[in-house]
């Protein structure tokens, strides 16, 4: 049992050594870290593991923004959600939606504290990690996942450059 233990931990050190993932800090508009972001390339997407404090109690739209640029204290830097090439429709209970930016809401509770783990199959790493990046935008509001362009997630209210 000790052997199939040690080989159960070097298989899993092995792995984590060839995909470590990026990890990058959740900042507020005051540019205070608020939380972190670490993505994973799985083999058919990307699981994020967010944890932020400091929001507002409920639910948070989360989406993939297609600049690595958190420069601007509301965020806009960071440009809409990625797109993945041509015409992109927003909304993960579209049917016509195609965008790869998409996620499902993150929820905080009455502390303002909030974890989740998300797994995606509209992007990669290696997309969220191209030559501009990219960035990990909550919102003020949840995402309807329908209403164009952004569900009427509102404000950003957290910021995460990922390169």
């Amino acid at each position: 049992m000790i052997v199939l233990a040690a080989a159960a931990a070097l298989a899993a050190s092995a792995a984590q050594a060839q995909n470590p993932g990026v990890t990058a800090d959740l900042k507020n508009a005051a540019g205070q870290t608020v939380g972190a972001v670490t993505l994973t390339e799985a083999p058919k997407g990307v699981i994020m593991r967010i944890e932020a404090k400091g929001l507002a109690p409920g639910w948070h739209g989360l989406h993939f923004h297609e600049k690595a640029d958190c420069s601007k204290s509301d965020f806009t830097s960071a440009g809409g959600h990625t797109h993945g090439g041509g015409d992109r429709v927003h909304g993960l209970l579209n049917p016509a939606a195609n965008e790869t930016g998409d996620l499902p809401n993150l929820h905080a509770g009455a502390d303002g504290a909030a974890a989740a783990e998300v797994y995606t199959t509209l992007t990669t790493l290696s997309a969220l990690r191209d030559a501009d990046g990219s960035a990990v935008i909550v919102h003020a509001n949840a995402d309807d996942h329908m209403t164009q362009p952004i569900g009427g997630a509102g404000a950003r209210v957290a910021c995460a450059v990922i390169r």
